[in-house]
């Protein structure tokens, strides 16, 4: 069976995409397999560059074919901040508790009407010899005034689904994922992938 890499160790994110590639027949390696490779600095100023920076060392690195997203939070209000610095948005380490704190801080007096913005992620295969694809998804939400939910991870514990009027961290993940940015983006990646599969391996 062929294989690919996808950049990140999260077991679920592998998971997602192992089932989703299954019909092609290809098997789905962690990062975590390759340890020599250790930490890629993200140094773009967008979604894409990030990705696509971190997939063509992947695909350099271990001869494979590599998967990478990156994702973030861009708040109406906030004029599209955090963005790419969304994991950091309080500063070094990275911390979710202090980035949820410095978020419902800045948007403290922002009425209810005016605290939309999106969740973001933009996804990139990249093979050894150059061939790459890339699509994107979003997930519409609205910033609330506290913190709900055990669920989900980084800003979901206060940002809310307008559609289900929870907040996203309240969500079962099922529900998640179907209107997630990531499953979206992946969804648009692998609408790609019979043409860009024939020609990495053509």
């Amino acid at each position: 069976m062929d294989a690919i890499v996808l950049a990140t160790q999260n077991k679920g994110k592998i998971r997602e995409l192992s089932v989703m590639l299954e019909p092609f027949g290809v098997a789905v390696r962690s990062l975590a397999e390759f340890p020599e490779i250790g930490d890629i600095p993200e140094t773009g100023e967008t979604f894409l560059e990030n990705a696509r920076i971190k997939a063509r060392a992947v695909a350099e690195l271990t001869g494979l074919v590599a998967v990478a997203d990156d994702s973030g939070i861009e708040v109406d209000a906030l004029d599209g901040r955090p963005g790419v610095y969304s994991a950091r948005y309080a500063g070094e380490p990275s911390d979710d508790k202090a980035n949820n704190d410095r978020m419902l801080a800045e948007m403290r007096d922002v009425p209810d009407d005016k605290r939309t913005g999106r969740y973001r992620c933009v996804m990139v295969a990249h093979a050894p010899g150059g061939e790459e694809i890339h699509a994107d998804g979003s997930y519409e939400i609205r910033v609330g005034h506290d913190f709900r939910g055990r669920g989900g991870f980084g800003y979901d514990v206060i940002v809310i689904d307008p559609e289900a009027g929870r907040h996203v961290a309240e969500l079962d993940p099922e529900v998640k994922n179907g209107r997630s940015h990531r499953g979206k983006a992946m969804r648009r990646l692998l609408a790609q992938w019979p043409g860009f599969w024939a020609k990495v391996n053509g």
